[in-house]
């Protein structure tokens, strides 16, 4: 596994922040609620108005009948495949080998399910129409994460998912979308959220990426899947006697940055550039497909550490918390842009670059 090296110390005591939309405290909750009718009633195990008609909107918003909101997405996934699985009487599904599910939950979909797991391409890039082709054995679903976080966030053309959903649906598969970060697809796109998800027969979406609120999961889909899923949500203790907390903030920071995917689309592609002006650094991808990518820098561990360390400190300006070492001379961060970085001044954001740049030269 890569070594994880934390700067919780210089990153946390900086005054702005490269990505994200500014450091997570309890003002998430507090600013989401200020406006909120304090005589609003409760959800309560799954129903109320409340819950009823952020699912209804998100449903609309994805152009699926229905939608069943959950605590976490881990949840809802896991959920989606065993359903899909259920269905077809076959506990196999495939993914891709660096899919939130295979690297970041201890097994669960195994675990707890017992279903088995082809791992699709290799680590290095996107799974295609032809690595589907070629499975060599039957399987339920296939997940298709979208961007696909751990190689930079990078996505497929649109007109290779039309393919491999028509593929999937002429050969009796289901498709599902690790959407967790959809909407920052979009501007990529070009496409609605709705166009998007016609393309799959389930969709996941998370309200806490992207979007920024505390936690909580959309799972869409038809009228069948969804109440098979309102079960498992209650099989897996998921349906909490309230989950408003957690609504609410979903529904107010959608509605604030749901139309913003754009601006930070554009401003990733920006600061990717000066990323990439800088000596031995290069980001994957080199054009940002989406608000996030990841920053390579050809030093060691050590070295790299004392130097992003010592530029958020002299600037105060966070770039990241975390550096992961992928070989013995390279390591690695991701970014993911949000409204932290338009609140950092012009002259501030040029010096932290200008240093950045002048502290990875080499000694003379």
């Amino acid at each position: 596994m890569d070594a994880k090296v934390f700067l919780k110390e210089t990153y946390g005591n900086t005054r702005y922040q490269l990505g994200g939309h500014g450091k997570r405290t309890v003002d998430v909750l507090k600013e989401a609620i200020v406006n909120v009718d304090d005589r609003l009633p409760s959800d309560q195990y799954g129903a109320g108005k409340v819950i009823e008609d952020f699912q209804q909107k998100m449903a609309d918003y994805l152009g699926k009948e229905t939608a069943v909101f959950f605590p976490s997405g881990t949840m809802a996934q896991q959920a989606a495949l065993r359903i899909w699985c259920d269905a077809k009487g076959l506990k196999r599904v495939a993914y891709h080998p660096l899919s939130h599910l295979e690297i970041h939950e201890q097994d669960g979909l195994k675990e707890l399910h017992g279903i088995e797991t082809v791992l699709l391409a290799d680590k290095e890039r996107l799974i295609e129409l032809d690595d589907i082709k070629g499975l060599d054995e039957e399987v339920a679903c296939i997940l298709l994460e979208l961007p696909q976080r751990e190689i930079g966030g990078q996505l497929p053309d649109f007109e290779e998912l039309e393919q491999i959903s028509g593929w999937c649906r002429n050969n009796g598969i289901k498709l599902h979308l690790d959407g967790a970060r959809l909407l920052e697809t979009l501007p990529y796109y070009r496409k609605t959220a709705a166009q998007v998800a016609q393309l799959f027969d389930s969709v996941y979406v998370s309200f806490y990426k992207g979007i920024g609120g505390i936690a909580g999961a959309i799972l869409a889909g038809d009228e069948e899947f969804t109440q098979q899923s309102k079960i498992w949500k209650r099989r897996y203790g998921g349906d909490l006697i309230s989950l408003y907390p957690y609504i609410l903030a979903a529904d107010y920071y959608f509605d604030m940055r749901a139309e913003k995917m754009g601006q930070y689309y554009e401003e990733a592609k920006e600061l990717a550039e000066l990323f990439n002006s800088c000596h031995t650094v290069s980001t994957l991808p080199l054009k940002p497909a989406t608000n996030m990518f990841h920053v390579h820098i050809e030093q060691p561990m050590e070295s790299a550490v004392r130097i992003v360390s010592e530029v958020q400190q002299e600037t105060g300006i966070g770039m990241t918390g975390y550096l992961v070492q992928s070989a013995v001379d390279r390591c690695s961060f991701e970014i993911s842009v949000g409204d932290a970085l338009a609140a950092i001044p012009k002259d501030s954001l040029k010096e932290l670059f200008r240093l950045f740049n002048q502290k990875l030269q080499p000694p003379h």
